[in-house]
């Protein structure tokens, strides 16, 4: 493997296929809403299928794979169960893949005018 690559970056390193595990998980709308509405915090499953707009029974099994994942970990409080992103790397993810979705629209994408809009662009 070549040292000068960070974290596992090479063409033939052992993270590919991990890698491609991780898209394949998050190749699911509910999935992608889920870790959306985590992104700003923790809630519960309640909280999580009001949100996506999903029943409570879908989105805790949309959780489950999300945690054997380590997607998502959890917090209990009593008999609640809260949900959280267990690093910022699923949430900066999707949010590049949403990025990307907006490219194949033509015209500027929403996210440049936010950039030109703060002056970073």
């Amino acid at each position: 493997m070549n040292a000068d690559k960070p974290c596992g970056l090479d063409v033939d390193g052992e993270y590919v296929e991990l890698a491609v595990e991780v898209f394949a998980m998050l190749a699911d709308a509910t999935r992608v809403r889920i870790i959306l509405a985590l992104r700003d915090g923790e809630l519960s499953v309640n909280e999580l299928a009001e949100t996506v707009g999903k029943p409570q029974s879908a989105v805790s099994q949309h959780l489950a794979k999300l945690r054997m994942a380590r997607i998502v970990s959890t917090r209990h409080e009593g008999t609640r169960v809260y949900y959280r992103l267990e690093n910022e790397h699923a949430r900066q993810l999707v949010a590049d893949a949403i990025y990307q979705a907006e490219h194949t629209l033509g015209g500027t994408p929403r996210h440049h005018h936010a950039d030109q809009e703060s002056g970073t662009a």
